[in-house]
C-alpha cells in the first residue's frame, strides 16, 4: 500500500519527502474536501518533487460541468499532475458521472502519464451526493484509472463512521476486478492504517494524520509522515 501526504504548498512538499511519501498530493482545503489548488501551486510543487515520485492533484469537488471538469483536469496535467482526482459532486446519476469522467479523461489522453481518480463520498447520504457504492462501476464504464473514497464535509467525522470495514472490503474487491486502483481517505489516522492496508486498498491518502497536533489546517511534520509510512511499510 503506497501512502498519499496531501501539501497545500510548495513549503510542505520537503516535510513530506522527508518522512517517505510515495506520493505528494496538492490540494486546496479552503475550496472543499478536493479543493483545487492553483496551476501555479501545482506547477511549484511539480518543480521541487523528485522526477522518481508522482504529484496528485484535485480538481475540485466538481459541479456537473463536463467542459469545466475536462478543462480543469487538461490545466492539472499540463502543470505536471499525474493522477488527477475528480470529485463526483454534481453528477446526480450514474450516467452524467460517466460522461463527465469521460470528457475528463479524453483532455488528458495526449498526457501518456496522466491518470484520472474517480473520486466518491463516503458520506454521501448527509451531502445527498451519488451512493459510494456506484463507484466502481462508473471508474470502469469512464475508463479511467481507479476510485477514492474520501469524506465530502470535513467536521472531524471519518470514513468509518459511514461505511464498515466490510462495506469497503466489497467495494475493493468490485475496483480490482475492474482493474482499478482504490484509494482511501476520510480523515485516517495513524491506528486506521493497519486495517485500511487489510482492506486491500492500494493506497492511503492523509492530511490531518500528518499534520502537527493532528489538525487538517496545522503544519505538515516531516516525523508523522514517517511514523505514518513506518506502519505499512512492511508491505512494500
Amino acid at each position: 500500500m503506497k501512502l498519499l501526504v496531501s501539501v497545500t504548498s510548495p513549503d510542505e512538499v520537503r516535510e513530506a519527502i522527508a518522512g517517505g511519501t510515495d506520493i505528494v498530493d496538492v490540494k486546496n482545503p479552503a475550496e472543499g474536501s478536493l479543493g483545487a489548488p492553483s496551476p501555479g501551486v501545482i506547477q511549484a510543487v511539480r518543480a521541487i518533487t523528485p522526477s522518481t515520485l508522482p504529484v496528485s492533484a484535485a480538481i475540485g469537488d466538481m459541479p456537473h460541468l463536463p467542459g469545466t471538469a475536462a478543462l480543469a483536469a487538461l490545466g492539472a496535467a499540463t502543470c505536471g499532475a499525474t493522477y488527477i482526482k475528480v470529485g463526483l459532486w454534481g453528477s446526480r446519476t450514474e450516467a452524467e458521472a460517466v460522461s463527465l469522467l469521460l470528457e475528463v479523461q479524453r483532455a488528458v489522453s495526449t498526457f501518456p502519464g496522466a491518470m484520472v481518480i474517480a473520486a466518491g463520498y463516503a458520506d454521501a447520504e448527509r451531502a445527498g451526493l451519488l451512493s459510494p457504492m456506484l463507484l466502481p462501476g462508473i471508474a470502469h464504464a469512464a475508463g479511467v484509472k481507479g476510485c477514492l473514497l474520501d469524506t465530502a464535509i470535513k467536521d472531524g467525522r471519518r470514513l468509518f463512521e459511514f461505511l464498515a470495514p466490510e462495506t469497503l472490503q466489497t467495494l475493493a474487491t468490485e475496483t480490482h476486478a475492474a482493474g482499478l486502483l482504490f484509494a482511501l481517505a476520510g480523515s485516517l489516522q495513524e491506528t486506521d492504517l493497519p486495517l485500511i492496508q487489510r482492506l486491500g486498498a492500494d493506497v492511503v491518502g492523509v492530511r490531518s494524520a500528518a499534520c502537527r497536533d493532528g489538525r487538517r489546517a496545522g503544519p505538515l511534520d516531516a516525523e508523522r509522515v514517517r511514523r505514518l509510512k513506518q506502519v505499512i511499510a512492511p508491505s512494500l
